[in-house]
């Protein structure tokens, strides 16, 4: 009786430690993306729609401008349409819903690693996500000032702000548990992306939307991704996107922290 007492002492769930815990749900995030392709096909098909389109509109009307490649102007809008938005929120419903999330938060996994190995996740598919429009450009004519290494940054900053903007639908998946209103969290970038330069340079626009794009974020996030294509190496307005970029961060990861912490509570 002490020998079985004694074993079953021993017999404990072993703590995988932070990021190995954030590690296998990133994995298993992933491997779901492969059942959930209904969900990742259209972020792709929209933006190369949105580009061909644009392009195909507008092009010959903004040739007027000496040196103005539209192509170039365009391909950052179709990127941002890409990664805006993607993240593995729904799933996290679904876990609510079905009770695993509550399970998940009974093992002695690490509870912070619930979200980051999520969002870790996200990036990986956001930067994924940015490689087929970027090649469509490329077919396109689209060549980048700074070379190799401007796309590699182009991609990432991309991909940050992917990465940042998750913050959002996974607050509203803690603090809701609904998938409608989770799937509505696109709309909130709507405003980000349609009152900023996404068809005219701010330089072109008059009234009141030239004052609105020069409070939005993505007016510098674009700036930023645009200089690496047409510019070449411009530190100071790469230094504004970024920080445009780690403002909205602030304010969305706050947010997910905050449902997170609350719900764990519940």
């Amino acid at each position: 009786m002490t020998t079985t007492t004694s074993v079953q002492g021993r017999i404990r769930a072993k703590r995988g430690g932070f990021f190995a815990d954030t590690r296998a749900i990133a994995v298993r995030a992933l491997r779901s993306v492969t059942r959930d392709s209904e969900g990742v096909i259209p972020a792709l098909i929209f933006p190369v729609f949105w580009f061909a389109i644009t392009i195909g509109a507008l092009q010959t009307a903004a040739e007027v401008v000496p040196g103005f490649d539209y192509k170039e102007f365009q391909l950052p809008v179709a990127i941002i349409f890409a990664v805006t938005g993607i993240s593995r929120a729904v799933t996290v419903v679904t876990d609510i819903q079905t009770g695993y999330f509550d399970r998940l938060t009974l093992t002695p996994v690490n509870r912070l690693a619930l979200l980051l190995g999520l969002m870790v996740a996200d990036f990986v598919l956001v930067i994924a996500l940015t490689i087929p429009v970027l090649i469509f450009g490329f077919i396109l004519g689209v060549g980048f000032e700074t070379g190799p290494l401007g796309i590699v940054v182009f991609v990432l900053i991309a991909g940050l702000w992917g990465l940042v903007y998750t913050g959002f639908p996974y607050a509203i998946a803690l603090k809701t548990g609904n998938p409608a209103a989770v799937n509505s969290s696109f709309l909130l970038f709507l405003p980000f992306v349609f009152l900023t330069t996404v068809f005219l340079p701010q330089e072109a626009m008059t009234g009141w939307m030239s004052t609105v794009a020069t409070y939005n974020p993505v007016t510098y996030l674009l700036d930023a991704l645009r200089s690496l294509i047409s510019t070449g190496w411009d530190t100071e307005t790469l230094a504004i996107g970024l920080a445009a970029v780690l403002g909205v961060g602030l304010v969305s990861m706050s947010l997910a922290l905050w449902a997170f912490r609350s719900r764990i509570r519940n």
